[in-house]
């Protein structure tokens, strides 16, 4: 019959879509790996972040330009400008200069930050569900965040700060999101790939004048093909997250994602980026187990 799915189509859909999402969860698991590389060529991750969502803007723009007015016109897509463009920027920036296990742990406190922010801009009450996931992550922020000496504030460093303002920016980009589903699905995307080139930017441009950064380096086949090579990547990466969410249940995308952990953390400890101790690895499992109530929650 027109219109019904065969079988064989409905178990390759069935079997594709998670490997669709365990590829977008590898491509931000491992995309410390790139950044670091092109910030050796003289590329700091926030002018490559500012040029790759760039070119998606680029792109979006020609595809869909009504969208642009719709951004504009639309003051709560502005937060979600600032929320993406935060998240993305502080997570390439904590993943390049920091400890890559310890910056993606305390990335995925994420689902801490949106339980508090669900409350004032959702109108979600805090359950008691709700309540024992908060107390599990910040025991275990604690525990990853604990100074070694028990006195020595100085070991909170700026990755650790880049990686907790961009789990609480994903939180309420995510927030967001849900708040604003009845935008179109172009405006939506152009604020998140926007916010990306816009932050990004600022960021860079702010560090360069006060002296902390250089300039983006002279054109050179390395750095240019190695950036047009991941923002195809990237955006290969995305529409696999649209394919594989739109066919999965949202709790079943939510723990499929948290697999991005795994493959940060691991191909951290294999190629030397990050230190797994006990006490990161106790305080990772807590933040995790609250990551894992939330998405099953879902």
């Amino acid at each position: 019959m027109a219109g019904v799915a065969s079988p064989a189509r409905a178990t390759d859909a069935r079997t594709l879509a998670p490997l669709a999402l365990v590829f977008n969860a590898f491509t931000w698991g491992v995309s410390w790996w790139p950044f670091r590389q092109l910030e050796g060529a003289g590329l700091h991750p926030l002018w490559l972040t500012a040029i790759t969502f760039g070119v998606a803007v680029a792109g979006l723009l020609l595809a869909r330009p009504r969208a642009l007015g719709e951004v504009l016109r639309t003051p709560a897509l502005w937060t979600l400008v600032l929320a993406a463009g935060t998240t993305n920027a502080c997570f390439n920036w904590g993943v390049t200069i920091g400890d890559v296990v310890r910056v993606v742990l305390l990335f995925y406190l994420m689902p801490l930050w949106a339980v508090l922010l669900a409350r004032p801009l959702l109108g979600e009450r805090i359950h008691a569900a709700a309540v024992l996931r908060i107390v599990l992550a910040l025991v275990g922020a604690v525990v990853v965040l604990w100074p070694r000496n028990g006195t020595d504030l100085a070991a909170f460093t700026l990755p650790d700060v880049l990686g907790l303002v961009g789990g609480f920016s994903f939180a309420l980009n995510n927030v967001m999101l849900r708040r604003e589903a009845k935008r179109s699905e172009p405006a939506r995307a152009l604020a998140m790939f926007g916010g990306g080139m816009l932050i990004a930017l600022l960021l860079a441009l702010v560090q360069w004048q006060a002296g902390r950064i250089g300039p983006p380096p002279a054109p050179a086949f390395g750095w240019v093909i190695g950036t047009a090579a991941l923002a195809a990547w990237f955006v290969a990466s995305n529409l696999a997250l649209q394919y594989g969410a739109a066919r999965l249940a949202a709790a079943t995308t939510a723990v499929i994602m948290l697999t991005e952990v795994v493959f940060a953390s691991a191909s951290a400890l294999l190629l030397g980026a990050g230190a797994l101790d006990a006490r990161t690895a106790i305080g990772g499992a807590l933040i995790l187990s609250a990551a894992a109530l939330a998405a099953l929650r879902r």
